[in-house]
């Protein structure tokens, strides 16, 4: 609850005071009667604030997550908890940046007013929508006074996203696990035979080579790992020509790891000042809808770094950014992944063809649609 009083409010006050001051200095009337005139209308339309609506207000959102395109309905119910009979008011709305207003009319006791209204979402965004306030003023808007009914509420505008079912198989694959270069005593694939040293388990003593040879020989193993994806996007606004191309980059963060996540493999996501929730689908895209670009945010020279250094264990790393960074730049930033690491540079780039080129284990790609991102990754794989 909070009376306030415009800047209109205060310049008609000002007004007032100089016109009765400069009236009784200089003996004019007719500016004694302007500011009498002023201060008048200024306590009426203090006076027009005085008292408060008994009401019961309900903001229910049909659904909290869109994705852009859908429009969020939501309705707001008023209820009269009042003994008596409610004059006419206003209800005030904010919705992000606008604030959008509603007539409730006068409600016997225990009487109830619904307005159902959409919100349009053409762009991905994190909206807050809320806290419902009541207004009392003047038709001047000198003075106001609103009181608080409501928490606000976050209404999430998710990125666009395609299929990548069946599209991903082959890069994202996690079997029995991979292979690796460690050595290891115990695991599930085996290695080679190595001389028996005190400590070693003996369950794992090779007997039919040990009877051959006269001396004790143990099964070594080779270390597999559970095929884990980290997903950098770049976030510095130098590496896009457009905001439409960093549109892009997050629908592919967010195409990847939604199905990375169906699939029930380890992820990690990370984008902006830390790392996304990866525990279920919503949650990563939830926080997919608040990525924006930043000046102090990482560019594509820095991914692989940050790779190396929040995600070590990464069998598949995915870095993704615009169209400005050279192909001199993509691999300067890939080169810091660890070594053994599967990387796909993705650079995207509104309107341009398919295009994947593959040196060892880096393969940088380009791409110009969202819908083209299955096609992609087939390449990928291939």
């Amino acid at each position: 609850m909070g009376l306030r009083v415009s800047t209109v409010g205060w310049g008609v006050a000002v007004v007032a005071l100089g016109c009765l001051l400069a009236g009784r200095r200089f003996g004019w009337l007719e500016l004694a009667a302007i500011g009498a005139a002023l201060t008048a209308v200024l306590l009426v339309s203090l006076l027009m604030t005085v008292g408060r609506s008994r009401y019961a207000i309900t903001l229910d959102m049909a659904d909290r997550r869109v994705k852009v395109g859908e429009r969020a309905l939501g309705r707001l119910e008023v209820r009269n908890i009042a003994r008596r009979r409610s004059l006419p008011s206003r209800v005030e709305l904010p919705v992000g940046a606008v604030t959008a207003e509603f007539s409730v009319p006068a409600l016997g006791a225990g009487a109830e007013h619904d307005d159902l209204f959409a919100i349009p979402t053409a762009r991905r965004a994190v909206i807050i929508v809320g806290p419902v306030r009541s207004v009392r003023g003047d038709p001047f808007g000198l003075a106001r006074r609103s009181v608080r009914w409501t928490r606000p509420v976050e209404l999430f505008v998710h990125p666009l996203l395609v299929s990548l079912a069946g599209a991903s198989s082959g890069l994202l694959r996690d079997l029995e696990g991979q292979a690796t270069r460690d050595l290891s005593d115990s695991d599930l694939s085996f290695h080679a035979l190595r001389d028996y040293v005190a400590g070693d388990d003996r369950r794992y003593i090779h007997w039919r080579t040990t009877a051959r040879r006269g001396s004790l020989m143990v099964k070594q193993f080779e270390d597999t790992r559970r095929t884990q994806t980290a997903i950098a996007l770049a976030t510095d606004p130098r590496d896009y020509a457009d905001d439409d191309e960093f549109e892009l980059a997050v629908s592919v963060v967010g195409s990847v790891g939604v199905q990375t996540i169906r699939d029930e493999r380890e992820l990690a996501v990370l984008a902006g000042p830390g790392t996304l929730r990866v525990e279920t689908p919503p949650l990563l895209l939830d926080d997919c809808s608040g990525l924006q670009l930043s000046s102090s945010g990482a560019g594509m020279a820095l991914l692989g770094r940050r790779v190396a250094r929040e995600a070590p264990e990464a069998s598949v790393a995915m870095l993704v950014t615009g169209s400005e960074p050279t192909n001199t730049d993509l691999r300067l930033g890939s080169r810091y992944v660890p070594v053994g690491t599967r990387t796909v540079v993705v650079r995207c780039e509104r309107g341009a063809d398919v295009s994947v080129r593959t040196h060892g284990s880096l393969s940088l790609a380009t791409l110009g649609s969202l819908d083209d991102l299955p096609r992609l990754l087939r390449r990928v794989t291939a």
